[in-house]
């Protein structure tokens, strides 16, 4: 090798190492002070954008674990409220029970009537008041069914055997039956824009060849799930303490009636991060006053004994109308903590995967610190060597 002055190509040589030593050194401490492997896009530009999506999808996963736990809260709010409820008729009917006995006479019943008015009046007052953020949830809560049998005709139970209509996200509007055709054992159901066809054959006794019917004292449920859309269909029943009267539901009597869904004040849960249908879960509280239709006691009155005998089934129908709501309350609280312990899974595994690709590991950060930080001392050292070697020039002038 020439010996030159001007130019120490081996220094250079050195120096290069040095740098590309030191940029090693920095990055392993940088990667050990963060205890990420990626700090930014230049360390790995995939890794990077994978990561980040699935950081926003953490995010939106455990926030939705958070609104699935305040959903629950609001359940339970309303049907420990709906548990008073249920107490109150139950006392209710022990009065109505106690005003039929001739042992009473009538100014007897009217102190046993002014509790029953106060007690119809706490019914409606604690569907008033039950509320959570600021919200009531028992005057209505979420898309509810219209009662009125005027606008919603399919609810006429006792000539069409519908004892029970629960929706479970469907949206507000008109929907209309099509069940024309009594042999053919299907139900079709639609609000103009999503229409499904249900075929409930096997659930029918064949009725002589003139079309299937429902069981005498039985029930079936008719289940439009795509529509969030739930009938259950009696056999042909008298009236009883916890069913209307009817004639019971043969292939073909719901025709071309109208089932409304009216529009209601909150009732969607966001339980998961994307805004899908799948993503969110729709509820609907009844209206659970006692003035309401659902209970319809505004009118009760133990007065007297033929009123305090016929007041019975009344609130035996409004028992078993607040036994409902609370199951299907009960019903939604278990799958919102289901809904739970599966985004908590999402999260574990979703959370491990961001890990690998963003996290350091510390073992091997550690060795590579290691030995950067002896290429940098030995390149320091060798470097000061290779700046000597142009003075070995000074012993030619000599």
């Amino acid at each position: 090798m020439p010996l030159r002055v001007n130019h120490n190509i081996t220094a250079l040589n050195t120096r290069r190492q040095l740098l590309i030593n030191n940029r090693e050194l920095s990055t392993r401490i940088e990667r050990l002070s963060s205890g990420m492997r990626i700090n930014r896009a230049a360390d790995d530009a995939a890794g990077l954008s994978v990561s980040e999506g699935m950081r926003a999808e953490l995010v939106g996963l455990k926030q939705a674990v958070r609104n699935a736990e305040h959903g629950t809260n609001l359940i339970q709010t309303a049907e420990g409220a709906l548990n008073e409820v249920s107490a109150i008729l139950i006392r209710m009917r022990e009065l109505s029970v106690q005003a039929s006995s001739s042992t009473l006479n009538n100014n007897n019943r009217t102190a046993l009537n002014a509790e029953i008015v106060q007690m119809v009046a706490e019914i409606d007052r604690i569907a008033s008041a039950t509320s959570y953020n600021n919200i009531t949830l028992l005057s209505g809560f979420g898309n509810t069914v219209s009662q009125d049998i005027s606008v919603s005709t399919a609810l006429a139970s006792n000539t069409t055997g519908v004892i029970n209509v629960s929706i479970t996200g469907a949206d507000a509007g008109t929907y209309r039956f099509i069940d024309t055709t009594a042999t053919d054992n299907q139900i079709t159901l639609g609000n103009g824009v999503a229409t499904q066809t249900i075929d409930i054959g096997s659930a029918l006794d064949s009725d002589g060849g003139t079309g299937g019917i429902v069981a005498t004292g039985a029930s079936i449920v008719a289940n439009f799930d795509r529509l969030g859309i739930q009938l259950t269909l009696t056999g042909a029943r008298n009236a009883s303490s916890s069913v209307p009267a009817s004639d019971g539901y043969r292939d073909g009597d719901l025709g071309t009636l109208i089932l409304q869904v009216d529009a209601g004040v909150g009732g969607s849960f966001q339980i998961g991060p994307d805004n899908t249908a799948s993503d969110r879960f729709e509820v609907s509280i009844a209206d659970m006053s006692g003035s309401g239709t659902k209970l319809n006691l505004s009118s009760a009155s133990v007065s007297t004994i033929n009123s305090a005998r016929s007041l019975m089934p009344t609130i035996d129908l409004a028992i078993n109308a607040v036994a409902q709501q609370r199951g299907d309350l009960g019903a939604i609280q278990n799958r919102l903590g289901f809904t739970i312990r599966s985004l908590e899974n999402s999260i574990e595994n979703i959370q491990a995967s961001e890990s690998s690709i963003r996290d350091a590991d510390i073992a091997e950060e550690v060795s590579a610190f290691t030995r950067a930080q002896i290429l940098v001392q030995a390149s320091t050292a060798l470097l000061a060597q290779a700046n000597a070697i142009p003075q070995n020039a000074l012993t030619l002038l000599q």
